[in-house]
Formats: C-alpha cells, sequence, structure tokens
C-alpha cells in the first residue's frame, strides 16, 4: 500500500501485505472458537456480558475459557471468584479454572497484589495478550470468550491481528451517544475482515420486583434502531439486575441465570 511502514502490528487496514505475514493469527488447534467481546467505550458491561456468555455455554455443557485482555482493567477473576497466582509447569502457564470448569487467564491471576496497578505502554500490553494466547495451556475448549478493552487502540487491534476471531458481540448501553460508539466498532470489525455475530444492550430497563413494569432508567431502548442501521440480526437486552451485581461482586456470576436475556445469541456457533 502507499505509505506502507511495513509494521503490520501498528496498522490497521487489510492488504495484501498483511495476509502475506506469518505472525498474524497464530493457530491453537485445540480451541474451536473465539468470540471478541467488545465496546467502543468504557463502562458499559463488556466483562460482565463475557462472564455470563461463558457461563451459559458450561452449562450447556461447552468447554469454555476467558482470556481477559483488559490488562490494565481486569474485572473477570473476581466475578468468577477465582484468585491467587497462576503457575507454569515449565512449558505452559496453568489458567485459573472456576467452579463449573471455565479456565481463565487475567492480568490480575499474575499479580502478587491483585491492587497493584498495571502501568505499561501500548505494545507491552498487546505482547501481553499474545503470550496468553499462545503460552497457556488452554487444552480442548470449544468457546474462547475475549474480554477486550474498549476503543481501538493497540490491545484490540492485536486481538484482531493475532487471533483467529470467529467474531464479535459488541456491548453498549442505551444512551443516544450509542450509534456513533457502536460505529467505531463496527468499521473497526469491517476493516479487519470479523463478522459481528451480535449487539447487546446492557443497563436496558429496570423491571419492578413487585409490580414487573420495566423502567427506562437511561431512556427508551435503541437497539433495534442500531442493529439494523448496521445489519447486525442477533440482539439481546440485559436489564439492571441488583442481585447480578451482587453475585458478581461476591464471584458468584456462574449461578445466575442469563439463558432468558441472552436466549438469542446462543448458542453461537455450535
Amino acid at each position: 500500500m502507499a505509505n506502507c511502514n511495513h509494521n503490520c502490528e501498528s496498522c490497521g487496514a487489510n492488504c495484501g501485505e498483511r495476509s502475506a505475514k506469518s505472525m498474524l493469527f497464530a493457530t491453537n488447534d485445540n480451541i474451536k472458537n473465539v468470540i471478541g467481546i467488545v465496546s467502543g467505550k468504557g463502562g458499559v458491561g463488556k466483562s460482565l456480558v463475557t462472564g455470563l456468555l461463558a457461563s451459559e455455554m458450561s452449562k450447556k455443557g461447552h468447554r469454555t475459557a476467558i482470556l481477559d485482555a483488559d490488562i490494565t482493567g481486569p474485572s473477570i477473576p473476581k466475578m468468577f471468584g477465582v484468585g491467587g497466582q497462576v503457575f507454569s509447569d515449565g512449558r505452559y502457564i496453568q489458567p485459573a479454572v472456576s467452579r463449573s470448569g471455565t479456565k481463565i487467564i487475567s492480568m490480575n491471576l499474575c499479580l502478587r497484589d491483585e491492587g497493584e496497578p498495571v502501568v505499561w505502554r501500548g505494545p507491552v500490553l498487546a505482547g501481553v495478550v499474545k503470550q496468553f494466547w499462545e503460552e497457556v495451556d488452554w487444552g480442548d475448549t470449544d468457546f474462547m470468550f475475549v474480554d477486550m478493552p474498549p476503543g481501538t487502540g493497540d490491545v484490540p487491534l492485536t486481538v484482531f491481528q493475532s487471533l483467529p476471531l470467529n467474531g464479535i458481540i459488541i456491548v453498549t448501553t442505551p444512551q443516544e451517544l450509542v450509534s456513533m460508539i457502536v460505529s467505531k466498532a463496527v468499521k473497526m470489525a469491517s476493516l479487519m475482515n470479523v463478522p459481528i455475530l451480535g449487539l447487546v444492550e446492557n443497563m436496558s430497563y429496570f423491571e419492578c420486583p413487585d409490580c414487573g413494569a420495566k423502567h427506562h432508567i437511561f431512556g427508551e431502548s435503541r437497539l433495534d434502531e442500531v442493529a439494523n442501521s448496521f445489519g447486525i440480526k442477533a440482539t439481546a437486552r440485559l436489564p439492571i439486575v441488583p442481585e447480578l451485581a451482587r453475585l458478581c461482586d461476591s464471584g458468584a456470576i456462574e449461578s445466575f441465570d442469563a439463558g432468558r436475556y441472552l436466549s438469542s445469541l446462543l448458542p453461537l456457533n455450535s
């Protein structure tokens, strides 16, 4: 391409030179499906959706795994109640395993103190994600969910370029700003030739436990409008559920029944 610097890791263009680079899409034949969970901005519940999808697929009998690529803001271990440091057997890093058998790797499982901040530059963060993919003993896995950091920076670009994604699921919220935020994620996926498997609207509404009425605290849902504008067929609405927040805080996300909310996205490619 014109103006090419011959460094595919710093470029988002999908040109012929990229397809020829052997460093891209490192294979892991034991992992059948790799699903990225993305958002255009932080704080929309991307990690929550990642955890719920992995839990539901595990309940269906699939062997699941989570690669927490949000290196500077990892929250997956706490949701699943796993802690301590992972270790290497001399060849591979052994991931943590949740109560239901989901394998998990996260930066918080590599630190002596989980409260320690990770103050690294983008290329170093991207390198850790590649290590998580290549150097962890994932074993036979039917579905790996990759919890990606928000935006379109170094780490999301590394995931798109280095992992053989079957597709992505975009997480958003009802605010009007959403269409612009979703647009960024959609365009990045298109640029990298990665299919969009679905769109989840988190914090879509609050259902009164007494009368059952639905209250749209953050405004009326625009999920269908946004999905149609981008040609996304599979959608799901996840309400505000205080009990779910409590379960996540106590490391028991796997005990929550999310199938009733995410059924349109399940069982994904199975």
